[in-house]
């Protein structure tokens, strides 16, 4: 939740860190602004950016984790989307794979939509929420320090992480990746060895 005067740390920054930490990660983003963050950090063809999927990151990332156990699958996500999605959560603390790290920016608004106060902002505890589902390893941070515990957890692939972090309400420019999905799809899929489709 939540609190006033809590730190609040760059989300360009962050991302940028955590990802350059887990360079083999498989990244599934958000709607709108993970999606540039993870963008302006560096494009990669293990990128799989969802476009206009609202409320469906973490549930891709948890299909994507359990079809490649072997890699470490991170979803970057908003508070928004994630209060979207949070019947995912309970699916993702029933199958508990080792190898899904969920990361929330959490800025208390809903970002793409004019600002408005997310729920987070209102009360909603997402970590507690996270634990309720069973995801036991779930923790806010609230200074870039601990974007090393995070990347730990990617890189240990020893239980599922769900890490909401406090961001800066602010917006940085844009950087848009691809729109094109066939694209997105057939190059992410390129990068795991299949063929497209």
């Amino acid at each position: 939740m939540m609190k006033p005067n809590m730190p609040r740390i760059d989300r360009r920054a962050f991302v940028s860190s955590l990802l350059s930490r887990v360079p083999d990660a498989l990244v599934v983003t958000g709607l709108g602004s993970p999606s540039y963050d993870v963008f302006a950090a560096g494009d990669r063809d293990e990128n799989f950016y969802l476009w206009g999927a609202m409320g469906g990151c973490a549930s891709v990332a948890l299909g994507l984790a359990l079809a490649q156990p072997e890699r470490s699958v991170i979803a970057i996500t908003g508070d928004g989307e994630q209060l979207m999605g949070l019947g995912s959560l309970a699916t993702i603390g029933a199958k508990q794979p080792a190898n899904l790290t969920i990361v929330v920016l959490d800025n208390g608004h809903f970002g793409e939509t004019g600002m408005q106060r997310s729920h987070t902002s209102l009360g909603t505890d997402l970590v507690a929420v996270a634990k309720g589902c069973g995801l036991t390893n779930a923790f806010a941070v609230t200074g870039l320090d601990g974007v090393a515990a995070v990347a730990d957890r990617v890189l240990a692939r020893s239980g599922v992480t769900f890490a909401q972090v406090f961001i800066d309400p602010s917006a940085p420019p844009r950087a848009l990746p691809s729109r094109d999905g066939v694209y997105i799809k057939n190059r992410f899929r390129a990068a795991l060895g299949f063929a497209p489709f």
